[in-house]
């Protein structure tokens, strides 16, 4: 008889401790994101998939193709190819392959590159249905990711200049020292003559 009335009272003060637990959270501000209209700050040490880094002066990718990464990549995932221009002192990289899917973002292929010309992404929302879509082509990447930025900067700039009419762009200007033409009088500053009417 004991042991019964031992297990209702242990019940019921588990119960009591669970809904206080749910009640005191119940008033608490939600913390819930509604992803993916809504996300989480970025963290800045965050690790995404490795991509080329472009040199601001030359607008070209940094990378010379030294190997350094490829050689410290422990999971193999990494093959560089590039060519050496007539009359330049380095190579230059002409193809930066990325098996994404062997990758176990361990950085060893970012701190050996002593030029600074691979660094982590911020992409984040990698998702597939196929084993083709995260080996990467990470020369064509940068390529395109330059194409759009001159795109956009080309729009902004289109959009932001005013357009007159053509008739105005074809009419030529006058000569120095003409003078400007002399405006229409209007009627309605001329003087009203009275009329005598005839009785």
């Amino acid at each position: 008889m004991k042991s019964i009335f031992a297990e209702v009272y242990s019940g019921l003060k588990s119960l009591f401790i669970g809904m206080r637990i749910t009640i005191g959270e119940f008033f608490k501000p939600t913390i819930t994101l509604r992803y993916p209209h809504q996300s989480l700050k970025m963290s800045p040490r965050f690790r995404g998939h490795i991509e080329l880094v472009r040199d601001s002066a030359t607008g070209q990718p940094k990378c010379f193709v030294c190997k350094l990464c490829e050689k410290a990549c422990p999971s193999d995932c990494i093959t560089v190819e590039g060519i050496k221009p007539e009359g330049a002192r380095r190579k230059t990289v002409t193809s930066y392959r990325l098996d994404f899917t062997k990758c176990s973002l361990c950085g060893s292929c970012v701190e050996a590159c002593r030029d600074g010309a691979i660094r982590f992404s911020r992409e984040y929302n990698l998702a597939g249905t196929r084993k083709e879509d995260f080996i990467m082509e990470l020369f064509e990447r940068l390529e395109k990711q330059g194409l759009t930025a001159e795109q956009s900067v080309a729009a902004a700039g289109s959009a932001t200049t005013p357009s007159l009419p053509t008739a105005e762009l074809a009419k030529p200007a006058p000569p120095a020292g003409t003078p400007a033409p002399a405006q229409p009088t209007s009627a309605i500053s001329k003087p009203l003559e009275p009329r005598l009417e005839a009785k």
